[in-house]
């Protein structure tokens, strides 16, 4: 969100910050028809971003979004029980989203156990 920002004071900005599209082809092909206890991300995906966490001074027309609208097929197309994030610097929770930022969870409440089904 801050690349133009560090661009124009000549910091380090790196065009991996964003994932390629030959690593989303990978990450899509492994998670094929898998179900997920937990699933680990730095941002989250679009639909449940938190905009009254939108820092002011950022123009969102300049902010790269591709990867939380990526992350928006990723998150349609598996099953999972939370989804834990942190980028945004908010302990919030949207359904099974949570972002974590002062407040931190174990996976292990997220396990299925023999019997439990998956949502």
């Amino acid at each position: 969100m801050d690349k133009y920002y560090r661009l124009m004071r000549g910091y380090g900005w790196w065009e991996d910050e964003q994932p390629s599209a030959e690593i989303k082809a990978f990450v899509e092909k492994q998670i094929a028809e898998k179900h997920f206890d937990v699933v680990l991300s730095h941002t989250c995906p679009f639909k449940y971003e938190p905009t009254e966490a939108f820092l002011p001074m950022i123009d969102q027309s300049s902010v790269d979004d591709s990867t939380e609208r990526w992350l928006d097929k990723i998150e349609e197309s598996i099953a999972y029980r939370a989804w834990l994030c942190g980028h945004w610097h908010i302990n919030k929770r949207i359904d099974r989203m949570h972002f974590l930022f002062h407040d931190f969870e174990s996976a292990e409440q997220f396990k299925i156990t023999e019997g439990d089904e998956a949502p």
